[in-house]
């Protein structure tokens, strides 16, 4: 990639940013771990035509945009994914009577790359500047063969008549359709793979952005086959069909190295399998990228600071937790702290930081393995769930003792994870005390950016919203977030949703983004606390300490854009 100084001279040279305000946006690149160019234009300081254009002529070369360019399958063949991948550079157009490729790529300084490229075409290259996004464009392409596959194991059963063993295993390959629908998943962003029989046949079902979809059937003779490919991988009893069974599979895929949690069920028509993608390897996003408001991001940001105490993410399964304390562990993540987990999986691999998996079989259970992280002089823990009396009060007394804690529990809101712990036989001092932060969230689906319209809401509509909210609440997180300077009603903003394109599967979605509600330990909550408050005493001193409610946070999404007031709907209660 460009080096950032080089960036920073050409944009002083132009005068388009101050350089304190350059060195600022540099910092925080740099903070949340991401390429600089792309986080300048993330921030709306340069439009990314503006930026790569000047960028381009420092260089002597041209810039293209490739974000919507279809390349053949001709130019794709000329070099491979994994090179595309790893050095951002792609082959666009190619001219046969100048025997010339034109290549475009994130930096024209990688001269052994072009070099690579010239030899291996045996043409004069032509190079133009692109952006990372258009190079992630041009591998979507190479993933586009993947869903002509998946096609193809279709054409079998539209033909209406009985298939011997014999001709399922000559049209459907078991290792081929297993390594195809893995690839698929991972191509989709799919986090899980339900593989479910039925009395005629077997349903593949991919769960993307939260909510599964069907993705092929398959004739019931090749279940047995499929399973016990699976049950191989992860080294489980070919011959047990009467028992639950789990196990690990890790694989190699062209987007990096893939965990994958397998959970064998028998049920009525066989034996029903879930695939969870764990991708280890996976890009560690900021807190501004979770989706964190701006009240929210500067609490956060401020107790992630703190030597001791405990931080705690809570939601139901699914929810983003243990992206979001992964997300902190990143930015803690130096060379003068000690930083040690305990979790059931590893998710990501982390460098620097000493992951432990749980393994109940042979007693290594979360109190356990937290006992033996305080004997190695740990700074920060994170523990994957506290789900047991023991591990809660171990994890207590380590914030106590000058340790930084941080873990995930399963509870509706943020108010009730207090309650949840005195259930633990927590003492109400030592929730008072030890409990820094308590992060309540859900995700939510992001509408796709290709196909976003706006709308205001109908009077039906608002009747609706104020079955489920006090309308009165949901204005006061838009003041609160400074999202209604205007002072206008709700039915004259504007919201927005997807109508539906090729790019988003027609669904009107396209990725995912968190709603939060960040209950800070403040002294007036503290106190709350010790006087064994009610929960709605504790959620009303919350809200007048500053807190926005998940139902506020969503909300205000909806109004910025980011998703859908039906999907705040699905996820959110009051």
């Amino acid at each position: 990639m460009i080096h950032h100084e080089r960036v920073k001279k050409i944009l002083l040279k132009h005068d388009f940013l101050p350089e304190k305000i350059i060195d600022e946006l540099i910092a925080k690149a740099k903070q949340n771990k991401v390429n600089f160019l792309s986080y300048l234009v993330s921030q709306n300081q340069i439009s990314e035509a503006d930026l790569y254009n000047v960028i381009a002529a420092d260089f002597g070369v041209a810039y293209i945009n490739l974000r919507n360019l279809t390349i053949s399958q001709e130019l794709l063949d000329l070099l491979p994914q994994s090179l595309v991948q790893t050095h951002e550079v792609a082959i666009f157009q190619l001219d046969a009577e100048s025997e010339t490729v034109k290549i475009a790529t994130t930096d024209p300084d990688d001269l052994q790359t072009i070099d690579f490229i010239r030899k291996k075409t045996g043409y004069a290259v032509e190079v133009f500047l692109t952006s990372p996004e258009s190079i992630n464009n041009i591998i979507r392409q190479y993933n586009s063969h993947i869903e002509e596959e998946i096609k193809s194991f279709k054409q079998p059963l539209e033909n209406g008549k009985e298939l011997t063993v014999s001709e399922i295993n000559k049209n459907l390959p078991i290792i081929k359709i297993f390594d195809t629908l893995l690839d698929y998943a991972v191509f989709q962003g799919a986090s899980d793979i339900h593989i479910e029989p039925s009395e005629a046949n077997i349903v593949v079902r991919f769960r993307v952005d939260g909510v599964l979809k069907d993705v092929m059937t398959l004739p019931k003779m090749v279940s047995s086959g499929l399973v016990a490919r699976i049950k191989i991988l992860s080294h489980l009893k070919l011959d047990e069909h009467r028992l639950p069974q789990d196990g690990r599979i890790t694989v190699k895929t062209d987007q990096g190295q893939v965990s994958i949690r397998v959970s064998i069920l028998p049920v009525q028509d066989g034996e029903k399998v879930v695939l969870r993608i764990l991708r280890e390897s996976g890009n560690i996003l900021s807190l501004e990228q979770l989706g964190f408001n701006d009240l929210a991001f500067e609490v956060v940001n401020r107790h992630i600071k703190k030597p001791h105490g405990m931080i705690l993410a809570t939601g139901p399964t699914g929810s983003g937790k243990t992206t979001t304390l992964y997300t902190m562990m990143n930015l803690l993540n130096s060379p003068e702290v000690n930083i040690s987990s305990i979790e059931d999986p590893i998710e990501y691999r982390m460098p620097r930081i000493n992951q432990s998996q749980v393994n109940p079989k042979i007693g290594f259970t979360f109190a356990g393995g937290l006992r033996a992280l305080l004997r190695q002089d740990p700074n920060i823990i994170m523990v994957g769930e506290i789900r047991d009396n023991e591990t809660a009060q171990i994890a207590s007394h380590a914030a106590m003792t000058g340790h930084l804690v941080l873990s995930t529990i399963h509870t509706n809101d943020s108010v009730s994870t207090i309650f949840r712990l005195t259930e633990m036989d927590i003492p109400h001092f030592l929730i008072a005390s030890t409990v820094n932060l308590i992060i309540a969230q859900r995700l939510v689906r992001t509408i796709c950016r290709d196909c976003i319209t706006s709308y205001h809401l109908s009077k039906e509509n608002i009747e609706e919203i104020s079955k489920k909210y006090k309308l009165e609440d949901i204005m006061a997180g838009f003041e609160k977030l400074g999202e209604n300077p205007s002072n206008i009603e709700l039915h004259e903003f504007d919201f927005f949703r997807g109508k539906g394109c090729a790019k988003c599967g027609d669904t009107g979605y396209r990725g995912r983004i968190g709603v939060y509600e960040v209950f800070e330990m403040t002294s007036k909550a503290s106190k709350k606390i010790l006087e064994q408050a009610s929960k709605s005493e504790m959620l009303t001193t919350a809200i007048k300490d500053g807190m926005i409610t998940m139902a506020q946070d969503g909300f205000v999404k909806a109004k910025q854009g980011l998703t859908t007031i039906e999907e705040i709907l699905r996820v959110t209660k009051e």
